[in-house]
């Protein structure tokens, strides 16, 4: 198939207005949902701090009609989300597991060694490239969030504590480092200014090199209700499309692509530079763009049914949970992610709804939900007063999440999750 080309005005610094698709700079016009005005979801707070007064920012999605790149202005600057971040990713068993065969995987396909170089940008706690230095390959994490480079750190992982992009990228040429392997997991979306993002990534990545990513996929989000993985930190929703489309523009090329089941539905992409002849494009790629375009995703009318199914989901939750507590249910949460809350404030729930949540991250532990003010306990809490439900916020980690608490149900506890749609297990 014919290669995307750049398009007309691709600007690689921002344009200015929050407006303007921050990939080819045409107006955006166009709305996918609406879910309101919503604080920053990893804005936790503190006890001394519930009677201030939390800032809002809007949550309305729009999809550009030139690229299709789905996005959120940018209200709030990655410097205020990022700097300092609550999200440690050792935290969950499961995604520890897919990184650990992750790094397996690549080592065996690229023949590392101690002769090659590791990178990963937006490395967080150092939950992959632990895997990597354990067989002796030299890793490097770019992570902008201190708090968390700090954990990194401490398990002798070197990080460097930074946002990335052609700046950052050219230091590290400078002193002569460039990536055998380049990884971005979970970060391409988290980008406000998404050309010099990936200029940096094609800069830093060696002749020869791999540059994979990990990313969920926007036909999984819109096709399974997902509405709840929208939020501030998540700049940019994609098809395997329109990321093709973006990579393309900057000199690189997806030449193999995999589906995963992480995040609800994930693509990892393996992405060469453009002019490298050692890789050819298998037929995985074809196929992915073919079925994207055969469900209509280049096209405005596959984005309109999107937003009556965001609100049924939202009645539905909200029926339930005003029912257990007119039947006297006590219900609880578990977890703190990111897309429980916005999910909670979506809906107006509160602890007079949920009455509190749990979770393993002990940063968290002992504040209060953005938003909601719904109190965070240690998981230990769920034993103490054993609820009649457990709404599974992370629900993609469900099977995970009802493995460690099938305790639950000697007290006849139930489960409920929320995405898709409502679900209450047996």
């Amino acid at each position: 198939m014919p290669q995307h080309r750049r398009p007309e005005g691709i600007r690689v610094t921002p344009s200015g207005s929050p407006f303007t698709c921050r990939f080819c700079n045409a107006a955006l016009t166009h709305t996918v949902v609406d879910l309101g005005l919503s604080p920053l979801c990893e804005s936790f707070v503190s006890a001394d701090r519930l009677g201030d007064a939390e800032p809002r920012f809007p949550l309305r999605v729009f999809v550009c009609d030139r690229c299709f790149l789905v996005q959120l202005p940018p209200h709030v600057a990655g410097t205020e989300i990022f700097s300092e971040y609550a999200y440690f990713s050792s935290y969950s068993d499961s995604w520890l597991v897919h990184a650990e065969h992750y790094a397996g995987m690549m080592i065996a396909r690229l023949g590392l060694d101690g002769a090659s170089q590791v990178i990963e940008v937006a490395s967080n706690d150092g939950y992959l490239l632990q895997y990597f230095l354990r067989r002796g390959i030299p890793s490097l994490g770019i992570e902008p969030a201190a708090n968390v480079a700090r954990a990194a750190l401490a398990k002798g992982i070197p990080t460097q504590v930074e946002f990335f992009g052609r700046e950052a990228a050219a230091r590290l040429v400078a002193r002569g480092v460039g990536a055998d392997l380049l990884v971005g997991n979970n970060v391409l979306a988290q980008v406000p200014d998404l050309n010099d993002f990936v200029a940096g990534l094609k800069l830093l990545l060696k002749p020869r090199a791999v540059l994979t990513l990990e990313f969920p996929h926007l036909m999984r989000l819109v096709e399974e209700n997902q509405f709840d993985t929208i939020y501030h930190e998540h700049y940019s929703y994609f098809s395997f499309s329109t990321a093709d489309r973006i990579l393309d523009a900057h000199g690189l090329a997806v030449f193999d692509v995999e589906e995963l089941t992480t995040h609800g539905g994930s693509l990892r992409l393996y992405v060469r530079h453009a002019d490298d002849p050692t890789r050819t494009r298998r037929d995985s790629v074809a196929a992915l763009r073919q079925r994207e375009e055969s469900a209509g995703m280049n096209r405005l009318e596959y984005f309109v049914p999107f937003a009556e199914r965001v609100q049924e989901t939202r009645r539905r939750l909200l029926d339930f949970l005003e029912m257990a507590r007119r039947d006297g249910k006590r219900v609880a949460g578990y977890g703190a992610p990111g897309k429980g809350n916005t999910l909670l404030n979506y809906c107006g729930i509160g602890p007079e709804l949920v009455e509190y949540t749990v979770d393993r991250n002990p940063y968290k532990q002992g504040k209060y939900l953005p938003g909601s003010h719904i109190p965070i306990h240690a998981p230990e809490r769920i034993d103490e007063t054993r609820p009649d439900y457990v709404l599974i916020l992370p629900w993609n980690l469900r099977n995970e999440i009802v493995e460690q608490l099938q305790r639950i149900r000697a007290w006849g506890g139930r489960f409920v999750i929320p995405i898709p749609t409502l679900e209450v297990l047996p």
